[in-house]
């Protein structure tokens, strides 16, 4: 384990993983708060696959995120920490996806399941799930289940699991409800909150006002034109708000794209790809559909309206200022949202910079993305390789391999920009 840890590039815990770890080797119950980026996934993930019997392909451990981005992330990672040992099998379980399926998967059998509530529901009420054997029970992102209305649904999943076993509950926020919940599902539980709040220094922060609600979109322009940043996230309260903002900024000549419950899964699939992969620069957000989304080197967040709740907002600069990097994090707000800055100034127990949006300077529209995304439909199930791939683009085309980013194999199409 130590040496895979190694050859993946960690050398140093982070807080989280230093406090947390220790218990949760020790089987203790844990409720842990910690701030995006932190690096919970691997202190759970590590947790979970040291009790794991790989000979025993039975549900060990149960891993439940709010929603299928994040899922998909956190199996991402939780594989690549089992690479130590071989024949570890992890299945996602989320909507969006034929359900055929993931029943085929685990008539075969499996030792971890990551997946959203509402499809774990599925498989619990048709008996194509089985969680007796589980050991490790995570709930990632508890908040936001909470504010998703998944409570009945996570209660439920958990009846079907042994009341003995390890309870791991990991927040970036604690409100009240998540503490009522621990005391119902946990046992003697080591409470863990590490610095939830994000460093200027990490992230600077500034606030620009707007006269009137409608002038929101003109606003955007004006930070987009004076910051060029490469990459860039906008976070707007609602779906319509998302749409009508990348709407706007396509037709202002700007490579935005906007992501909202309402798209299909494939949809996102291909929206969050375009966005990592550089080939899209403007990715505009509800905080639902951001959730899970894992971009290291993110330049620049903008909140296009100010969340009703401070500590949601400490969650979406966090975005950016990740991996060592510096972030700039710039939020429109209206003179009926004065009460929200001093609720975050209070928060982050320091003032907030407001600034004027006339002393920024207009250098035009951000230039094109660096990368192009190509899909090819051909995928795994039709044999395809990224050998393959590589070799029609640099033989019978005649690109360069050094033109060529990432190849991603899907099922039943592939991925190259």
């Amino acid at each position: 384990m130590l040496a895979n840890l190694k050859s993946i590039g960690y050398s140093n815990m982070t807080p989280i993983q230093a406090e947390s770890l220790p218990s949760i080797l020790k089987n203790q119950d844990v409720i842990a708060q910690a701030k995006t980026g932190s690096g919970k996934t691997a202190a759970f993930g590590l947790g979970l696959l040291s009790k794991l019997n790989a000979k025993n392909y039975q549900v060990q451990a149960l891993v439940v995120c709010p929603t299928r981005e994040l899922a998909e992330q956190v199996g991402q990672e939780i594989r690549r920490l089992a690479r130590f040992t071989q024949n570890v099998k992890l299945l996602s379980l989320c909507g969006g996806k034929p359900i055929a399926p993931q029943k085929d998967s685990l008539a075969h059998g499996a030792h971890i399941i990551v997946g959203t509530p509402g499809r774990i529901q599925d498989h619990l009420r048709k008996g194509t799930l089985n969680l007796k054997n589980v050991h490790t029970l995570v709930l990632d992102e508890a908040d936001r289940m909470l504010d998703m209305g998944f409570y009945d649904e996570m209660m439920n999943i958990i009846s079907y699991i042994p009341h003995k076993r390890q309870t791991l509950l990991f927040s970036a926020t604690f409100p009240d409800s998540i503490v009522q919940m621990s005391h119902a599902i946990q046992k003697k539980p080591v409470n863990i909150q590490v610095e939830s709040l994000h460093s200027h220094i990490e992230i600077e922060q500034r606030f620009y006002k707007v006269k009137q609600p409608q002038l929101r979109n003109e606003a955007v322009r004006a930070l987009l034109a004076h910051y060029q940043p490469e990459s860039t996230v906008i976070f707007c309260n609602t779906k319509l708000q998302c749409q009508e903002l990348a709407t706007q900024l396509k037709k202002n000549g700007y490579y935005a794209i906007a992501i909202h419950g309402d798209l299909e899964q494939k949809e996102r699939d291909q929206v969050l790809l375009r966005f990592a992969n550089k080939s899209c620069s403007i990715l505009v957000a509800t905080d639902v559909a951001a959730r899970g989304l894992d971009i290291d080197d993110l330049q620049v967040v903008i909140n296009y309206e100010l969340p009703g709740k401070p500590d949601i907002h400490i969650h979406r600069i966090g975005r950016t200022g990740r991996a060592g990097k510096k972030g700039l994090a710039l939020s429109l707000y209206t003179a009926s949202e004065q009460h929200k800055i001093e609720a975050i100034a209070k928060i982050q127990n320091q003032p907030c910079r407001c600034d004027i949006l006339e002393s920024l300077e207009d250098n035009g529209t951000s230039a094109a993305p660096p990368m192009i995304t190509i899909c090819i439909h051909g995928g795994k199930k039709n044999k395809m390789r990224p050998g393959d791939i590589l070799g029609a683009l640099t033989g019978e085309i005649g690109m360069a391999s050094t033109q060529v980013g990432k190849i991603n194999i899907f099922d039943f199409y592939s991925i190259r920009y």
